[in-house]
């Protein structure tokens, strides 16, 4: 049997256990300890795959796994394992290592280092021009002093320029030659530090051709390749920040004599007692032992209405306190919290590797020790043929060099991320990870969460025409009176529809139970049923008294607009598709009823949300996840791919890839047909750059080429690959 509800009941069977489950939910087992550390060099599938292969063959690691997004580091290892000893193998992989505090983690660090590159991309753009108007001049026929000038002007321009916008590349690639391992950025370097000193060489001898436009035009593309690549994964955040921002640092600790003393939360022990007054978030998980209230608990359910809470009810950290003072005895604070030990889930699962890497990393970690080589072969083989020619032999390995730098390869990627962004921006959609296109595409099964993702969020009264006009107009009195979202709904509705509120005296709220006055001589209340003393029963109600007459208004939560033909458009495109929610079966049920849902789930709690989730991955779908309440972050963290509307909260937003806008939610499968055009544009970009190096990989050995044609050459494919990315809008 259904319980009846009223302002303060949720209506959702979770809440009356959802601070043990949650407390069930984060505890997960724990081997020693876990250290987190920031690993700012790494930037593709090779740092990863090398940290972690090298990182478990460590003594007393367990698991490594690093996150690219947030170039994050998280070491599952024994006790005696400290970071010092992580960061110091780190440190001999050639990657710097820092330790990182959860409690204090911030977007400062990703932000300075996508200005750095900007500023980077912006010192070499305005040099590669500079040098292309002076080499404008040298084509044209500028010869003997005339042509020297301008070439020693370029050098003057080039040099500084280059050895402040490569650092990225030269650094990466100093520190993986320490390391003994050949990364991306060795050749790259190579290519450019040469390109610049066969120039300056030639500039020095009189010679006819100087190459420093090829080494900053080298430059500026590879940065805008890296920068693109940045800004599509550097916008996610760590959910586990935002849910760490809604735990409280300080609290009102109670003394033996009543005394009140505000106290750091860490320095609280099971067994206090602390004092949670109304508007204020509960500091602590604990057990209630004196007071009556109500609790929002949409942080661990998703759902908006909230709780009545009274002596012996549990509470959690970061529950809301909304209507009246709470005597709340310790249980768990600080790190040992449920809150905490959630985030410490959701860090953990935004960790976890996948199966999925994207192909331009894997492309280029096959590609990277192959081009040095050929470039030295190129070298060795024109000094036998040429009997000796130094000048030639080097211009032919440079020429090799530059134009066999995986720039198309690295822009692959981005510049149809940057492209698709573009498009799903103006339907309402926004990405935050650069990977995120890629894994919809493989997606065959979409989970929705209900309250507030296929429905705004925001209860409707619906049998308004059942009542008579004075019931109405004293119902409209009384909610005006009350600031519970049941009552502003039926306040909102009743004087949208032109209903004016009666004269009612006296108006009182009772925290928990609803508001009450005098209607003339007669006692009315608009709260629970029990306590206006109604026998009606409703899954979500507020009910009313006028005297010995009582009615009852049922709410409903409004659909999203788009939602039913966002669900017919996934299973047109061949998805199964999921409803999983808190709420109580009858609604959940009736939900999936009317949007033509097969599967559908009630009363699951965020652990039941993930759990689900694992078993399809277990099957061998691949997940979207659809939700906006704190409950699915983990869920959202653990899918393949995930979205939130704009409404969610923040911490739902930051464990998703993509952000929906707008309040229709049909754009979810644009995304996904998008995505799939994008996988085949992606797949185009990298059959292109195939193609180009089959054509003048061989034409640059053949001493055909010159430097300054390698770099034009090499930029004409980073040019087709973008010009092919922008087909998508």
């Amino acid at each position: 049997m259904t319980t009846p509800t009223a302002p303060g009941a949720s209506g959702c069977a979770a809440c009356s256990v959802a601070p043990a489950a949650v407390e069930h939910a984060a505890r997960a087992p724990r081997r020693g300890a876990r250290l987190l550390l920031s690993v700012p060099g790494a930037h593709c599938a090779g740092c990863i795959a090398t940290i972690e292969r090298d990182l478990a063959r460590a003594p007393g690691v367990n698991s490594a796994r690093l996150n690219l997004t947030l170039k994050r580091l998280s070491v599952d290892a024994a006790p005696e394992v400290d970071a010092a000893a992580v960061i110091a193998r780190l440190d001999r992989l050639g990657f710097e290592a820092h330790e990182l505090d959860p409690g204090t983690l911030s977007m400062t660090e990703t932000d300075r280092q996508g200005r750095d590159l900007l500023v980077r991309l912006g010192v070499a753009g305005f040099a590669m021009m500079n040098i292309m108007l002076l080499s404008v001049a040298v084509w044209a026929g500028a010869t003997d002093a005339t042509r020297d000038l301008f070439h020693l002007i370029s050098a003057a321009i080039a040099i500084p320029a280059v050895a402040f916008s490569g650092q990225p590349f030269f650094r990466n690639a100093v520190a993986a030659l320490r390391a003994g391992r050949m990364g991306m950025d060795v050749p790259i370097s190579l290519a450019i530090v040469l390109t610049v000193l066969i120039s300056l060489f030639e500039t020095l001898q009189s010679g006819a051709h100087a190459y420093f436009e090829a080494a900053v035009m080298l430059t500026f593309f590879l940065l805008a390749g890296r920068y693109l690549d940045f800004r599509a994964r550097a916008v996610a955040r760590s959910a586990a920040q935002e849910l760490a921002a809604l735990e409280v640092p300080r609290a009102v600790r109670l003394g033996a004599d009543g005394a009140e003393a505000t106290v750091s939360v860490a320095d609280l022990a099971p067994g206090d007692l602390v004092l949670v007054r109304p508007g204020g978030r509960v500091p602590v998980d604990g057990v209630v032992t004196a007071g009556r209230s109500e609790i929002d608990r949409s942080l661990l359910t998703g759902e908006t209405r909230p709780v009545v809470t009274a002596q012996d009810a549990e509470v959690s950290t970061g529950e809301v306190n909304l209507t009246g003072p709470l005597t709340v005895r310790v249980t768990a604070a600080g790190k040992d919290s449920s809150l905490h030990r959630m985030a410490d889930l959701v860090a953990t699962a935004e960790s976890a590797r996948t199966r999925y890497t994207t192909l331009a990393d894997r492309a280029a970690r096959a590609y990277a020790p192959t081009i040095p080589l050929l470039s030295l072969g190129a070298f060795v083989a024109w000094m036998y043929l040429s009997g000796g020619d130094l000048r030639l032999s080097v211009n032919i390995a440079i020429a090799t060099l530059i134009i066999t730098c995986p720039c198309a390869l690295g822009l692959a990627v981005p510049a149809v991320v940057t492209a698709a962004s573009g498009r799903l921006f103006r339907k309402g959609l926004l990405i935050k990870d650069g990977t995120a296109l890629e894994r919809l595409a493989e997606v065959d099964t979409v989970v929705f969460d209900k309250t507030g993702t296929l429905t705004l969020g925001a209860p409707v009264p619906d049998n308004l025409d059942a009542h008579p006009p004075e019931a109405l107009s004293v119902a409209l009195a009384l909610a005006d009176g009350s600031a519970h979202p049941l009552s502003r709904a039926l306040s909102a509705a009743l004087r949208a529809r032109g209903v004016n509120p009666a004269e009612v005296t006296e108006l009182r709220e009772a925290p928990g139970y609803g508001v009450q006055g005098m209607w003339g001589d007669v006692p009315v209340k608009l709260g629970r049923a029990g306590w206006v003393g109604t026998t009606h029963a409703a899954t979500t109600g507020a009910y009313l008294s006028l005297g010995a007459a009582s009615h009852s208004f049922t709410f409903t939560d409004a659909l999203r607009p788009g939602a039913e033909e966002l669900v017919g458009a996934l299973r047109d495109q061949g998805n199964a598709v999921w409803l999983i929610s808190g709420d109580v079966e009858p609604a959940v049920a009736a939900m999936a009823d009317r949007l033509g849902i097969p599967h559908w789930q009630a009363g699951a709690l965020p652990q039941d949300k993930a759990a689900r989730i694992a078993a399809l991955q277990a099957e061998g779908h691949k997940v979207l996840m659809v939700g906006d309440g704190l409950n699915d972050t983990v869920a959202l963290s653990a899918a393949d791919v995930s979205i939130s509307p704009a409404s969610a909260l923040d911490a739902a937003r930051a464990a998703s890839d993509m952000v929906l806008l707008g309040r229709d939610i049909a754009p979810v499968a644009d995304a996904v047909r998008i995505s799939a055009v994008s996988v085949r544009r992606i797949r185009e970009n990298f059959w292109q750059s195939g193609l180009y190096n089959v054509v003048f990989v061989p034409i640059a050995l053949l001493g055909w080429c010159t430097p300054l044609w390698a770099a034009v050459a090499m930029s004409l494919s980073s040019l087709t690959v973008t010009l092919n990315a922008m087909r998508l809008k």
